[in-house]
């Protein structure tokens, strides 16, 4: 009995481990969006998750800016940016384990982008 109920510990605890693995956000991330002109950009993503506190810094065509009130809940988050011409950029998404879904909204339009681990 007590064999049982510790195989039936040890599992738990490596299916934990594995979901803490997995469930991490943290790393560099970039991908292209489509703008509303029809232009492709190229975004960059830095993450760094802690807890459900969801930080880092996001690029575009111009320099870093970092993350506001990011959150994240599982493997959704929400985030803002604010360019340095005062913009709001709201972001949500999921978090996929190789890859990131991601909703823009900023002025009334919406865009999406998915975005790749990037290893470099």
């Amino acid at each position: 009995m007590k064999r049982r109920i510790l195989t039936t510990a040890a599992l738990v605890c490596c299916f934990m481990v594995c979901f803490a693995i997995i469930a991490d956000m943290t790393g560099k991330w970039t991908g292209t969006v489509r703008t509303p002109d029809g232009n492709d950009l190229q975004i960059y993503y830095v993450f760094k998750v802690d807890g459900d506190k969801l930080t880092g810094t996001a690029k575009g065509d111009g320099d870093a800016t970092p993350i506001d009130s990011g959150k994240m809940v599982g493997n959704d988050f929400s985030f803002s940016v604010t360019n340095p011409e005062g913009t709001v950029f709201k972001h949500s998404g999921k978090y996929y384990g190789d890859s990131v879904s991601m909703n823009i909204e900023f002025s009334g339009n919406k865009l999406h982008a998915t975005l790749k681990r990037d290893d470099k």
